[in-house]
């Protein structure tokens, strides 16, 4: 078996959309692995970058087909369409669904993992389960709490006013006791304190929240990995304003 280090690793990032903001972001990546991107013939590559290019009409296919088979170390999504990558490392890992948690910093510099942040993702107890025992695994080895948060759709004293409200309260209170979570209802503001991983009502909220966290509140994502796959794989958004961290957090997951 080879030993791939930081510095011989290579991370692969794929462009379709808005190519000068992805390849800005690359140009600011001061890490010490190679990046390799995946782009499709439309894409005119700028004369100032000197990685490496993998031009296919499929980039999705070609950035999940290496990442599989070992040619890059890690990989992020960059501005690739979101449905037709996350199909492609369904297919390719054979799992029937796609755990994620993203990393978000506020603009006061507090830090910490969100999930479920994918609006089909998160919706039942036992996928909630899953991801507190995977987020603290991520949690603890960057440094971040392990205390888990779960929140609710309103205040613990607001049973009775509306029954998905209760819902969200009752299954809440449930993974608590189940996992030596806390329960603080609605009070984000109160979870990013103290926990490294906060876990959203369902997919839509965590969507939420973290589209009005980076593009109304100041914040900033850093990717979002990809957990129940072998292999090391960040997610973005295609309306990411800052690549490089996505880049940096792929990189600081090669061991």
């Amino acid at each position: 078996m080879v030993l791939i280090t930081k510095r011989d690793a290579v991370i692969g990032i794929g462009i379709s959309d808005d190519p000068e903001r992805v390849f800005s972001g690359i140009g600011q990546y001061s890490g010490p692995c190679t990046v390799r991107c995946y782009v499709t013939p439309a894409v005119v590559v700028p004369d100032y970058f000197s990685g490496t290019i993998t031009c296919s009409e499929k980039p999705e296919e070609a950035l999940i087909q290496d990442l599989h088979a070992g040619v890059i170390q890690a990989g992020v999504r960059g501005s690739l369409p979101s449905d037709r990558t996350i199909r492609r490392i369904k297919d390719t890992f054979c799992v029937s669904e796609i755990e994620r948690v993203v990393l978000l910093e506020t603009a006061a510099g507090d830090r910490f993992f969100l999930a479920p942040v994918g609006i089909d993702e998160g919706w039942t107890i036992k996928q909630k389960l899953s991801l507190i025992e995977k987020g603290r695994a991520i949690c603890r080895k960057f440094g971040l709490s392990d205390r888990v948060t779960v929140l609710s759709g309103g205040r613990i004293t607001d049973v009775g006013r509306h029954q998905v409200v209760d819902r969200t309260l009752a299954d809440a209170e449930l993974i608590s006791r189940l996992t030596g979570a806390d329960h603080l209802g609605i009070l984000i503001e109160d979870a990013v304190k103290k926990s490294g991983l906060i876990i959203a009502p369902d997919g839509i909220s965590g969507n939420l929240i973290f589209r009005t966290l980076i593009f109304l509140g100041n914040g900033r994502s850093h990717g979002a990995p990809v957990l129940n796959i072998s292999k090391i794989f960040v997610d973005t958004s295609r309306v990411n304003p800052d690549y490089h961290y996505a880049l940096i957090l792929a990189g600081t997951m090669i061991d």
